[in-house]
């Protein structure tokens, strides 16, 4: 695969779906949801340009907070309470949330001073029962599009069978 920060996205974002479905067959991984999530992660940060975090926030029931799953980038909040930050936002609201510029977001929390948009997808089962969430940062300001936030949400319907 090519250099993250030079692939395009248009002809990366539609695969994202395609490379996890064959990377967790071809691993047999169907029955390892911590070992898909970590794939997951890194098939996004490795195909998505200009992205410097990228991974997951799954709800725990007991502690009622959204607790820092596999991811890649830099060391990140690890308990986040639904309604707080975009993440906490999107999985309360239970709707995909792109920030344009997250300095000008309120209640964004900062974990990497380089980040300058998001992209926070949740992960919901079709029995209404909400896992988590997929984040996404970027350095790059109105970083995600329509098309990627079609894309991302492809990508979680196409995940959670195998977590």
């Amino acid at each position: 695969m090519e250099d993250k920060d030079m692939t395009e996205q248009t002809t990366a974002t539609p695969l994202l779906s395609q490379l996890l479905t064959s990377w967790i067959t071809g691993e047999e991984s169907e029955g390892f949801p911590l070992a898909n999530l970590a794939n997951a992660a890194a098939i996004l940060y490795e195909n998505l340009a200009t992205v410097n975090w990228a991974g997951f926030y799954l709800y725990d029931h007991e502690q009622d907070e959204l607790i820092l799953g596999p991811f890649l980038g830099k060391p990140a909040v690890v308990r986040i309470k639904p309604g707080s930050g975009v993440v906490g936002q999107a999985y309360e609201s239970q709707e995909t949330i792109t920030v344009d510029d997250v300095h000008q977001h309120a209640g964004h929390i900062a974990c990497d001073s380089a980040s300058n948009a998001e992209i926070v997808v949740p992960l919901t089962r079709e029995n209404g029962e909400k896992i988590g969430v997929i984040d996404i940062d970027s350095i790059t300001f109105n970083r995600f599009t329509d098309q990627d936030k079609a894309d991302l949400e492809h990508f979680a319907q196409t995940l959670l069978p195998y977590i």
